[in-house]
């Protein structure tokens, strides 16, 4: 008994020195959470120190080092000029390709996001795309003409887009949205270029790639940023007014997505009329319009053997503007894009020669600088024209499968109240209210002057993929109807063109892996590329600021990330005046930021230079990362349009899937982040696997949006009124609001789906009414149990629905067989071209 009085007493003794110790332990954890000063951290643990009644000589040196790394100056010599040296061995090697990309555009709000304290408050004030009335008279004028000129089967049939409309376009300055005014363009925003691929990419994709290669990078483009004023005045007024038709050759049989491999090539020589000149010899492929072109931009790599120019021999990349009727250059073939009947096309060159001044983009002084212009040119272009024709598609599959799924009936039912199709329905929804979300925030941003590399490549990445998505389960609601071509089906052509999407401005899985988060973890850390920089430069002062910031930011971010996670995001602050409903994402998110910042910091701070070739790793960090910026836009969205009630299902569906795959993503990084190094490497594993593994997948941060989310999408998509033509705002979509009744009636009448459909969608709402009439008269017995025009005589004999009832359910059913029907053709229609 005396024993365990004595043992109880040590316990009672040691108590006061574990509070001591945890409540210590505590204080820190919020320290680094609220990220406070170096001095408070010492402050606290030299008084912790005290508390526990440590030696005076420890904490005595425990003083000492704080006082030291206090004091900048001396840490500086002392400690970080050694660390310098030590850490010229372990830096990863940037070529200088690699850093003239991560120099490419600026950061934007993806550094919020990758630092583990986004600042929300700052972001949802971000300036979000909208259209001047100028060219919203633009986008009511020439492009709904454009598109009415457009016959999307024949033109698919025929394997070619007709004259009238290519000289529509050039008249109407299509070819010159982006060329300043001064120029003779119609100096259009970042916003009306999308919104233009946007609308005529659901009309036909032949004419939107027609119309947004020439937008994108190429001539125009670069003689805007770099070109000479000589080369400005000659070339922008006519490509303008579409006397010049461009196009741009970068990608070749051995350089596609690695465009720094470039191997056509061009040699400075003098001619006998002493001026300075490039032989240029190249073999290109996948180059649109390149068959149709008068002037072929050409990125090359440049070689002046004799240092004429005075830049040494090897000048790299360059680009130059060749006219398509140079000797030796060859443009007369095609390839044939899943076919897609747009020019996509081989060029060669062939002892092509072209005057240095006039040629080279920005004359001899832009000679080796192309690399530089096309990283800066791919960074904005990425973020506006595949990224529109996503969200196009996007929303022409909800407007498409809605109107399908609510016409169509099975088992006296429309096909969309069946739950099995509210899953496809729902998944379309909440990707076109998300991709319009994304696009017109990025827009916001570009339109800004902001170039973001990083954001720009998720917007490719993501909304090629979301749109692939959307387009396959629209083909499962479609069913025949989606397989069978014809005037009649809306969304064939972009269900054959989409792996084009996905292939162009770089193949979506190198965007991934490469640019997302292998560019971005350098390029959106807050100090990783300063330490680099610093390093190469040797620069103690500036490597001290860096390494030392960097060594807060880790521990911030640990201490955030614990908290968060214990308090499953509680501890984090919602920005003031968010809808209630949406308070818990934005915590979630700074969860997920916190975590995903230390991971990312572990993984750098383990793998080195490695970590560039671990490619599933560095994807799963790309995948948390984009979801982050996805689920941040939908918020900006719901903000900006004034926190809609309607559009609640649509906000809580996609960000409780965001949240889903965040997870998954997690879990897959705790599984497979690895250090190969006996015995450490064992216990590195033990604790992210079977440690942070097991907590993360007990503590999830998201599971799947509830069938309740799915449910009240897909009735709102069925339900015709503003919500539905708000969130389907910006297609080629005949419809009552956007065009009158009287013109649905009018287009209709010359065969046009959408006016059939949008007519279908309306009649059978209107007869819904008089339906569940007759549904409540055969459940309470008033009439028998009979189908279609059986059940309506019984119920007008019995006046349970009027004379007008019972016409307009004659319409319903007329208009509903008409909507469902598929194109069919006799053997000679389907062998020949259409007239």
């Amino acid at each position: 008994m005396e024993a365990l009085l004595t043992y109880q007493g040590f316990l009672t003794s040691l108590a006061p020195m574990w509070a001591l110790i945890i409540g210590s332990i505590i204080v820190l954890l919020f320290v680094g959470f609220f990220d406070l000063p170096l001095f408070v951290w010492a402050i606290v643990s030299v008084g912790a120190l005290f508390g526990l009644g440590a030696p005076s000589g420890a904490t005595a040196v425990i003083a000492g080092l704080f006082v030291l790394f206090l004091i900048k100056p001396l840490r500086t010599v002392l400690i970080s000029a050694q660390l310098m040296k030590a850490m010229k061995g372990i830096m990863p090697n940037i070529s200088q390709t690699e850093r003239t990309a991560l120099e490419a555009g600026v950061v934007w709000i993806e550094k919020d996001l990758f630092s583990g304290k986004p600042d929300f408050k700052k972001i949802l004030a971000e300036p979000y795309g909208k259209l001047t009335a100028e060219e919203k008279a633009f986008m009511d004028g020439p492009v709904e003409e454009l598109c009415q000129m457009a016959n999307p089967w024949k033109i698919w049939r025929n394997r070619e887009m007709p004259q009238e409309m290519w000289q529509f376009v050039k008249d109407k300055g299509f070819l010159g949205m982006i060329i300043p005014k001064e120029y003779g363009g119609l100096g259009f925003s970042n916003m009306a270029h999308s919104e233009v691929v946007m609308k005529l990419s659901t009309r036909s994709i032949s004419a939107s790639i027609s119309v947004m290669v020439p937008n994108s990078l190429g001539p125009a483009e670069l003689l805007i940023h770099y070109g000479t004023e000589a080369q400005k005045n000659h070339w922008l007024p006519r490509l303008a007014k579409g006397l010049e038709i461009p196009c741009f050759g970068l990608t070749e049989p051995l350089a596609g997505s690695d465009a720094g491999s470039i191997t056509s090539s061009g040699v400075v020589f003098k001619d006998t009329d002493g001026k300075l000149k490039i032989r240029m010899n190249w073999n290109k492929r996948w180059i649109t319009l390149a068959s149709v072109s008068t002037v072929i931009g050409m990125a090359f790599r440049l070689r002046d053997p004799e240092n004429l120019l005075g830049k040494g021999e090897d000048l790299g990349i360059t680009c130059a503007l060749v006219p398509s009727s140079t000797p030796g250059v060859v443009h007369d073939r095609r390839h044939d894009p899943l076919s897609i009947p747009f020019h996509n096309c081989p060029t060669q060159g062939k002892d092509v020669v072209v005057t240095v001044e006039d040629a080279v983009v920005g004359g001899a002084e832009g000679c080796g600088k192309g690399w530089g212009m096309l990283m800066e040119c791919l960074a904005a272009g990425r973020g506006v024209s595949l990224p529109a024709q996503s969200t196009g598609g996007a929303k022409l599959c909800m407007r498409t499968a809605s109107s399908h799924a609510f016409i169509r009936k099975q088992f006296g039912l429309s096909i969309g109240k069946f739950e099995g199709v509210e899953e496809p329905m729902a998944r379309i929804g909440s990707k076109a209210y998300a991709l319009d979300a994304a696009r017109r925030f990025t827009l916001g941003a570009l339109d800004k002057g902001i170039k973001p590399p990083v954001v720009t490549a998720m917007m490719k990445y993501h909304a090629t993929e979301m749109s692939r998505s959307a387009v396959n389960d629209c083909m499962d609601i479609m069913g025949g109807a989606g397989i069978s071509l014809g005037h009649r089906n809306l969304i064939a052509e972009g269900y054959v063109a989409m792996p084009i999407g996905i292939t162009v401005e770089g193949a979506n899985i190198m965007t991934r892996t490469l640019i997302i988060f292998g560019q971005g973890a350098l390029r959106c850390h807050p100090f990783a590329f300063d330490e680099v920089r610093a390093v190469d430069a040797n620069d103690a002062k500036a490597f001290d600021t860096a390494f030392w910031g960097h060594t807060g930011h880790v521990a911030s971010n640990m201490c955030r990330s614990i908290l968060l996670s214990v308090s499953r995001g509680y501890l984090a602050c919602a920005p003031s005046g968010v809808h209630p409903k949406t308070k818990i994402h934005y915590r979630r998110l700074q969860w997920a930021s916190a975590t995903f910042a230390i991971l990312a910091d572990v993984a750098m701070g383990t793998l080195g230079g490695q970590l560039k070739l671990k490619e599933k790793i560095t994807g799963r960090f790309a995948d948390i990362f984009s979801h982050m910026y996805l689920s941040t836009a939908v918020l900006r969205r719901f903000e900006e349009e004034g926190q809609r009630e309607e559009d609640l299902p649509y906000v809580q569906y996609f960000l409780k899937d965001q949240m889903a795959q965040i997870q998954k993503s997690f879990d897959g990084l705790f599984d497979n982040l690895k250090l190969d190094v006996p015995v450490v490497g064992g216990i590195y594993r033990f604790v992210m696997k079977d440690i942070l593994g097991a907590w993360s997948r007990i503590n999830s941060i998201g599971s799947q949006g509830t069938d309740g989310w799915s449910h009240l999408i897909t009735a709102s998509m069925m339900k015709a009124g503003e919500q539905r033509d708000r969130i389907t705002d910006g297609i080629y979509w005949v419809g009552e609001k956007s065009h009158g009744a009287a013109e649905v009636i009018s287009r209709l009448s010359k065969g046009d789906q959408t006016a059939r459909l949008e007519n279908a969608f309306n009649v059978v709402t209107r007869a819904e009414a008089a339906e569940k009439k007759i549904r409540a008269a055969i459940k309470a017995g008033s009439i028998p149990k009979k189908k279609g025009q059986a059940s309506w005589d019984d119920a007008l004999s019995k006046k349970i629905i009027s004379q007008d009832e019972y016409k307009l359910l004659s319409e319903a059913d007329k208009v509903r067989f008409d909507a469902i029907l598929v194109d069919d053709f006799s053997e000679s229609e389907y062998q020949n071209k259409l007239p």
